[in-house]
């Protein structure tokens, strides 16, 4: 009977393992982890496109070029891109557009610095202090509602009809900008890093220098941006009040002359500039806010 018994086990089949019971796989449910990376990078824009924003204007001289040459364009009021490009050519050569655009970059510049030093100064003194916000906000919200260019009569009364009033336009249409996005930077700030640097027991010169500066950047750049255009849009309208000299003033010569050519002429010289200034800016910030990681990067 031992025998019998080992024998008989020892003969049984083995028994055979459990098989794992099937999980909820990729098609029963569970998340595919390939799937959702790929569905995350399908929402990106994608790689940078080099000097992508060439493409829009180098799109619209086509256009102009392919209607002026079927002549949908009349020539005396938008004349060939070619035609543009000739009297460039001839106002460069005789020395007539090289001392406009050097009058109209010092006139810009000046003015431009001025605005800068202005806005920041400004932010900081009211995003810092709650006196100071008392004090700064509300005029600079007042001087932003008025028509920064319905200031110019009074200006020329106090200023005079020469270069500072129109210096002065300029640093105005540039800090207001600056002013405002730089102090809702400020006023964006997390108050935990507030409390934090508090805690750290840092000085007011290290909060400003590892908190604040920081913090205020994007919007100071988006300020900026928009100081830099604007100081190129009043100096084109300024330049025609009783200036000698200027893009503006050449504009308004060929105006009275029925010189459309010349105007275009003008017209794209403040583009170009306007279009490097702000590229130079996108530049800056991009190196300066290297440690972000937005969309746009």
């Amino acid at each position: 009977m031992t025998a019998m018994t080992t024998t008989t086990a020892t003969n049984a089949p083995p028994l055979a393992e459990p098989e794992p019971e099937p999980g909820p796989g990729p098609k029963q449910g569970r998340p595919d982890p390939d799937h959702r990376v790929r569905r995350r990078r399908s929402l990106s824009p994608g790689k940078r496109i080099p000097a992508a924003r060439l493409v829009g204007p180098a799109l619209l001289v086509v256009l102009w070029a392919v209607a002026s040459a079927a002549g949908a364009l009349d020539p005396g009021a938008i004349p060939a891109p070619w035609t543009v490009v000739e009297s460039g050519v001839q106002l460069w050569t005789d020395g007539t557009l090289p001392a406009d655009i050097l009058t109209s970059l010092q006139r810009a510049g000046t003015g431009f610095v001025l605005g800068l030093v202005a806005g920041i100064a400004l932010a900081l003194a009211s995003g810092l202090s709650r006196t100071g916000e008392a004090l700064i906000d509300g005029t600079v919200n007042l001087n932003r509602a008025i028509p920064t260019l319905g200031l110019i009569p009074l200006f020329i009364l106090w200023l005079g009809i020469g270069e500072t009033f129109k210096i002065a336009i300029i640093a105005i249409v540039v800090y207001i900008p600056i002013y405002l996005n730089t102090h809702a930077a400020l006023s964006g700030i997390d108050s935990r890093f507030v409390e934090l640097a508090e805690v750290q027991g840092l000085g007011r010169f290290r909060f400003i220098r590892q908190i604040v500066i920081p913090g205020a950047l994007p919007g100071f750049f988006v300020g900026l941006r928009l100081g830099v255009t604007g100081s190129w849009l009043g100096l084109v309208v300024l330049e025609q009040i009783n200036a000698t000299s200027g893009l503006g003033y050449m504009m308004f010569q060929a105006q009275n002359y029925g010189q459309t050519d010349v105007i275009l002429v003008g017209l794209v010289v403040y583009g170009i500039f306007g279009l490097i200034s702000d590229s130079t800016v996108r530049v800056v910030e991009r190196r300066v806010l290297s440690w972000r990681r937005t969309l746009s990067s």
